[in-house]
């Protein structure tokens, strides 16, 4: 009989791995995991690193209802969507890139233009008539524009009664821009010829001849420098991730009241039995039931000779079964 392909989405109960958005430090993904498992009967690990979010969940709580305190809490949440090349979607790499794109675009607009604020700030050589406006003009769309992220998601987070890292990013840097612009409009500091000497000493003045842009400025294109390693460090990690996963079985055909029913490997289950024919990959760990054969597993060990396994043995996911059919009973 010709194998038969099973779409039924799962039922709800059991687990779910749910895809995080919004997170930018590790204080994000604790939060978000605190919410969750305050529901009844429900235990939750948020990795911030792989943005994902694996909830256990008693029978009759709909996934929905998970999505929905993760959103209470100021952020996005999804559940599994189909692979790309089912769907006809774009590859991760692609997707990737194209939030990466902005993060680069605003890393390089805050370096281009915070390194002559700094410069001119630290330089009195530099310091020419007038030239805080310039210093003013330089900044602002380094703090504005380039400082959006941390800004949105301080926002974000106090709408909802929390603070985290872009919290302090963000007031920190507005209250030096902030400053600055109260003693360029209001203070001396705007007056033609005003100079920051650099001085070992310690003066008391009333500050009004003070600006602190390259501060503003140099601290939101330093984290912005981090922010974008950290993503493209991700990044590169997940792709890593997906060529290992490209190496195990796609599906797999699982024994149902002794008809064998094709379905997608994630929707195996532990103590499932499917069959494995002769050069087929094994589609997770577990023990052999029925049937012997010889399995590659050089892919894990490193050696070429195929091991022979017999019921009872144990076999692991990823491995090719070389030899004879096998009926295996899935263990995790």
């Amino acid at each position: 009989m010709a194998p038969i392909t099973d779409e039924k989405p799962p039922a709800p109960g059991g687990s779910v791995e749910l895809a995080i958005g919004g997170m930018t430090c590790a204080s994000c993904a604790n939060r978000i995991e605190r919410k969750l498992n305050k529901l009844d009967g429900v235990t939750a690990t948020v990795n911030y690193a792989t943005e994902k979010a694996r909830v256990a969940f008693p029978e009759g709580l709909d996934p929905q209802a998970l999505i929905a305190e993760v959103e209470k809490a100021g952020y996005t949440a999804a559940l599994p969507a189909p692979s790309a090349r089912d769907s006809g979607a774009r590859e991760p790499g692609e997707a990737a890139d194209d939030e990466l794109r902005p993060l680069r675009n605003r890393l390089i607009t805050s370096l281009v233009l915070s390194v002559p604020v700094i410069a001119m700030a630290m330089a009195p050589v530099l310091q020419f008539t007038n030239w805080q406006w310039l210093s003013l003009t330089l900044a602002a769309p380094v703090v504005v524009y380039a400082g959006w992220p941390f800004h949105k998601a301080a926002w974000t987070n106090l709408r909802h009664g929390a603070a985290t890292m872009d919290t302090l990013v963000s007031l920190g840097t507005l209250a030096a821009f902030g400053w600055s612009l109260w003693a360029l409009f209001f203070g001396t500091a705007g007056q033609p010829g005003m100079t920051h000497p650099f001085e070992f000493t310690i003066a008391r003045t009333d500050g009004s001849m003070n600006i602190y842009l390259e501060a503003a400025a140099g601290v939101t294109a330093f984290l912005l420098a981090g922010r974008y390693f950290e993503a493209r460090s991700k990044r590169r990690a997940g792709a890593a991730l997906r060529a290992l996963l490209e190496l195990g079985a796609k599906d797999v055909a699982v024994l149902r009241d002794g008809v064998e029913v094709r379905i997608p490997t994630d929707r195996l289950a532990v103590g499932d039995r499917f069959v494995v024919r002769p050069g087929e990959k094994i589609a997770t760990d577990g023990v052999v039931e029925e049937g012997s054969s010889a399995v590659d597993a050089s892919m894990l060990t490193g050696e070429s000779v195929p091991v022979e396994v017999r019921p009872g043995d144990a076999v692991t996911g990823a491995t090719v079964n070389a030899g004879g059919r096998l009926v295996v009973r899935a263990t995790r």
